[in-house]
């Protein structure tokens, strides 16, 4: 036991260098520092920008973090929240990091979806200037995952995004959960809150699965 606490306190001790090092050797601006900086901006705005401007300092400076959406999910988190506000930004933005997964190119390649000329990313904005009509109801999805996290994915074809998303829910709610039985108030608070946030983001998401992200149906002629 002792000497897995000190083989873990080794390896947190290279983690804190490699991420001192990589701040160290940072540029100097990044786009959220861009946003924060905006006199719109409101205190609990930045507040909530505040960490994203650090992930971008450890992210942008190491490809192993680099993001295959654009924009990167730090900037997407990031306008969602100067735009909508920390409750519902907070929603959107878990919805973009649950789609987010091994899946999301299949996907993005079944839809024939655009890519960043620049770099090949596949392009994924908060804002959908147009989308494609579909046998999908986005009220009927969003209501499945209401009564069941994830289900409402699964109807509108993103069953990946469903496991990636259902199994969060769970991990996160069991561990509040375990965390108030053991009158541990606090952690429990926060993971309490946090399961609430990706529930209403499975909600959000299977909404919004269903209107934007569907296989345009033929023209009858």
């Amino acid at each position: 036991m002792c000497n897995l606490y000190t083989e873990n306190n080794y390896l947190m001790k290279i983690i804190i260098i490699i991420l001192s090092t990589t701040l160290l050797f940072s540029q100097d601006f990044y786009p959220a520092d861009s946003l924060y900086q905006n006199k719109n901006t409101g205190a609990i705005k930045r507040l909530s920008i505040l960490p994203i401007m650090f992930w971008q300092r450890i992210s942008y400076n190491n490809d192993v973090f680099n993001c295959q959406f654009y924009p990167s999910c730090s900037n997407y988190c990031a306008k969602a929240f100067t735009k909508y506000g920390v409750l519902k930004g907070s929603i959107i933005s878990l919805d973009r990091i649950t789609r987010c997964n091994p899946a999301a190119y299949y996907y993005h390649l079944k839809l024939n979806r655009p890519y960043y000329e620049r770099d090949g990313r596949m392009i994924d904005t908060i804002e959908q200037s147009s989308f494609a009509k579909s046998s999908k109801s986005p009220t009927l999805a969003a209501t499945y995952s209401l009564l069941i996290p994830g289900f409402g994915r699964a109807y509108s074809n993103r069953k990946w995004d469903a496991v990636f998303g259902a199994s969060t829910f769970l991990l996160i709610s069991n561990s509040a959960y375990k965390n108030f039985q053991k009158d541990n108030f606090s952690r429990a608070s926060i993971l309490g809150v946090a399961s609430i946030l990706i529930y209403a983001s499975e909600i959000y998401g299977s909404w919004r699965a269903a209107k934007y992200y569907q296989i345009k149906k033929k023209q009858s002629r």
